[in-house]
C-alpha cells in the first residue's frame, strides 16, 4: 500500500469534525506551500519572461483595468 493510498484511508475514516479541522490545516498548509513556491520562482527568474510579455502588453495597449 502506498503513502497515498494509507492517506485516503486515514481521511475516510475521519469524523466529521476530525474532516472539518483537517481541511483547515490543509487548506493553510497548501498556500503556504503554494506562496513559498512562488517565492522561489520569483527569485531564480524563472517568472521574469512572464511580467515582462505582460508589461509589454501593458504599454501597447492590450490590457484593461480589473
Amino acid at each position: 500500500m502506498t503513502k497515498i493510498e494509507k492517506l485516503e484511508q486515514e481521511v475516510a475514516g475521519l469524523t466529521p469534525e476530525e474532516l472539518a479541522a483537517f481541511r483547515e490545516w490543509f487548506a493553510e498548509f497548501d498556500a503556504a506551500e503554494w506562496d513559498r513556491q512562488f517565492e522561489r520562482d520569483a527569485a531564480s527568474g524563472a517568472l521574469d519572461e512572464l511580467a515582462d510579455a505582460a508589461l509589454s502588453e501593458h504599454r501597447a495597449g492590450r490590457s484593461r483595468p480589473l
